[in-house]
């Protein structure tokens, strides 16, 4: 049987590493396309001459050209300016909206069955802006960023109780920007419901850090977060690529779960398998979780109305 066909639009630190991640992980040969001449190029066979001592037998290839979508069963899609220190997710949405245009207009063309995972920033705009294009199902275009922020919320969590990080499970929902919501009742410690573990004010400085997590990052580095996201997208595709009913939180379409009418894009919680979204998860919130993700919600609707004025 051939093997599955992974497709990386933007060949940066994100890009770069998703390919590297996705080669050991052996989920399919892995083209890596970006308008950078050499850039794909060079980290394709770069990951290539490591193929002996990983013991794996994928295939990764770059290019500059997106004729090369043509075939994709997965298009992860990082393309786009990263953040600079002082600058927020939403100061991109006019920078990076063209370059979703002209990739979603290629994916649409080149790849009509692929399953889109948009990174972008602003993430929950862009992807709303990348199934508005393609016309795809709501089921086959998602945006990674509830994984990153669940995944940097059990990380605080576990680094405050001195536990692994693998035995946190955690849930934040929303828009991927400084409105996210951590849910506290749905954060558990091998089991063992948080709120028996730590106080609400504790909860509430880490709920904090997690949505400032990308900025400290930005502001220690420079530039984007990369490691985390890149695995984080990885995930999503392997749910997708295995059919593996993963129960994950991502950015999906929402037309009247939550409360959330015209179709917007937040991070909610679903099951992801091989039909994509296969599920959205309901889930019960406090009033006071109620009225923060209703204020996400209306950033992520404000950043929409503006895709809305340019993209017909």
């Amino acid at each position: 049987m051939a093997r599955k066909k992974i497709a990386l639009v933007g060949a940066g630190n994100i890009g770069g590493t998703m390919a590297l991640v996705l080669a050991q992980k052996q989920l399919g040969d892995v083209m890596l396309i970006d308008i950078a001449e050499g850039v794909p190029q060079g980290k394709a066979l770069d990951v290539m001459e490591s193929r002996l001592p990983m013991n794996i037998a994928a295939v990764i290839a770059g290019s500059n050209s997106y004729d090369d979508l043509a075939g994709s069963d997965v298009v992860i899609v990082t393309a786009g300016v990263p953040r600079k220190p002082g600058q927020t997710r939403n100061d991109l949405i006019g920078i990076n909206l063209p370059i979703i245009k002209q990739v979603g207009e290629a994916i649409k063309t080149k790849a009509p069955n692929a399953f889109v995972i948009v990174v972008t920033n602003p993430l929950d705009a862009m992807v709303y802006a990348m199934q508005k294009i393609t016309g795809f199902a709501k089921e086959k275009v998602v945006g990674m960023a509830g994984v990153l922020d669940s995944s940097r919320l059990a990380c605080f969590v576990a680094m405050e109780l001195g536990v692994s990080a693998d035995d946190v499970q955690a849930t934040v929902l929303g828009g991927h920007g400084p409105d996210m919501v951590s849910l506290y009742n749905s954060v558990s410690v091998g089991g063992i419901p948080l709120p028996q573990l730590m106080d609400k004010e504790t909860f509430a400085k880490i709920s904090k850090r997690t949505a400032d997590a990308g900025t400290e990052i930005v502001q220690l580095l420079k530039t984007s977060a990369f490691y985390s996201p890149a695995i984080c997208s990885v995930r999503m595709a392997e749910a997708y690529l295995l059919d593996k009913k993963s129960v994950l939180t991502c950015a999906a379409k929402l037309d009247g779960e939550f409360g959330v009418k015209g179709g917007l894009y937040c991070g909610v919680p679903v099951v992801m398998g091989a039909g994509g979204v296969e599920k959205i998860i309901e889930i019960e919130m406090t009033e006071e979780e109620k009225a923060a993700f209703a204020k996400s919600v209306a950033s992520v609707k404000e950043q929409c109305d503006f895709v809305d004025t340019q993209i017909k």
